[in-house]
């Protein structure tokens, strides 16, 4: 009987360490991000990291088409986008999610039928999520004018715009932009998981 427990426990354990390595990673504040190229947008074209080397500040936000979280804040990061654009902030969303609505297909159609004023980028593979340790959408990583990680969470502290009472980012980009550190560099992000494949 102990041996056969001592190959279940082996078993859960293997079992375990296979999850552990699907996991996505954790990066903290002040790491460099993970660096990414090739990754196709709704224009049609590859995006890369370097693509985005003018840029004082750079927003990368996890989202996706499904998600009611995530299409709650659509307005709010093209009126950011629109705000910070001539401050040197450039933002891009990422989808990495392979559901038919996640697609690059109806992300065309989204990222058209919102005029998005930033690129919408698809990872089928996933990786660029996987490594910045991406859990939810919306899930925000602000790179600071060294390509750093300088805030990360959510975006602000509410679903429902009417209800907001702090903006995280934009909080972060103002005082990023005086040079200063952001008022709270983690914050705790909230929407729909990532829909991470096996």
């Amino acid at each position: 009987m102990a041996c056969k427990w001592n190959v279940v426990a082996a078993a859960a354990l293997v079992l375990l360490l296979s999850v552990a390595g699907m996991r996505a990673a954790e990066l903290k504040i002040g790491d460099k991000p993970p660096r990414w190229a090739g990754i196709v947008g709704t224009d049609g074209k590859d995006h890369s990291l370097s693509d985005y080397k003018d840029a004082k500040l750079l927003v990368t936000v996890f989202t996706c088409n499904h998600c009611p979280v995530a299409k709650a804040y659509e307005d709010r990061l093209i009126a950011l986008q629109k705000d910070y654009k001539a401050k040197g902030v450039q933002v891009i969303a990422v989808n990495v999610n392979n559901l038919p609505a996640d697609r690059l297909g109806p992300m065309k159609k989204r990222a058209a039928d919102k005029g998005f004023n930033f690129p919408y980028l698809y990872d089928p593979t996933q990786k660029i999520a996987r490594d910045y340790g991406a859990k939810v959408t919306p899930h925000v990583f602000l790179l600071d004018a060294g390509r750093k990680i300088a805030y990360m969470g959510a975006i602000d502290d509410s679903m429902k715009e009417a209800g907001v009472k702090t903006h995280f980012l934009s909080d972060a980009l103002d005082a990023l932009l005086a040079g200063k550190e952001p008022p709270k560099a983690v914050t705790r992000q909230f929407g729909c998981s990532v829909k991470y494949e096996k």
